[in-house]
């Protein structure tokens, strides 16, 4: 039984940090890519980065590039989050969700396991 497990996120003022954990269960770590996405309210969910497991391999979209890095821990089965430099603009729900194989996976078939969602809200 494959699971997704995070905890973190929280509340900060502009230019203050966040951390979110993701932790994969029941699965071969280094064979899943494990992808970073949020939605925003009345928006559309939307890609935050990703992070191919076997070759510690990470993207990220071009809006928090400079401020947020993913890391893996590969002891704990854990995927790490970290947002510095907040803005207004990241808050969202942040979901975390591992496939098997590639993060070119088109994020709607069957094979995603998701986290169940973590609130970051960034205030002025």
């Amino acid at each position: 039984l494959v699971q997704v497990a995070e905890s973190g996120g929280g509340t900060v003022q502009v230019g203050g940090s966040l951390t979110i954990s993701c932790r994969l269960s029941g699965a071969n770590f280094g064979d899943f890519c494990m992808g970073w996405f949020r939605q925003a309210t009345g928006k559309e969910r939307e890609g935050v980065g990703s992070i191919f497991l076997g070759s510690q391999t990470t993207y990220y979209q071009e809006s928090v590039k400079g401020r947020f890095t993913i890391s893996q821990d590969d002891a704990e089965n854990t995927v790490v989050l970290q947002m510095n430099d907040l803005k207004l603009e990241d808050t969202a729900i942040y979901y975390c969700a591992a496939v098997l194989g590639s993060c070119h996976t088109p994020i709607n078939g069957p094979n995603w396991y998701w986290g169940q969602g973590s609130q970051v809200t960034v205030s002025s």
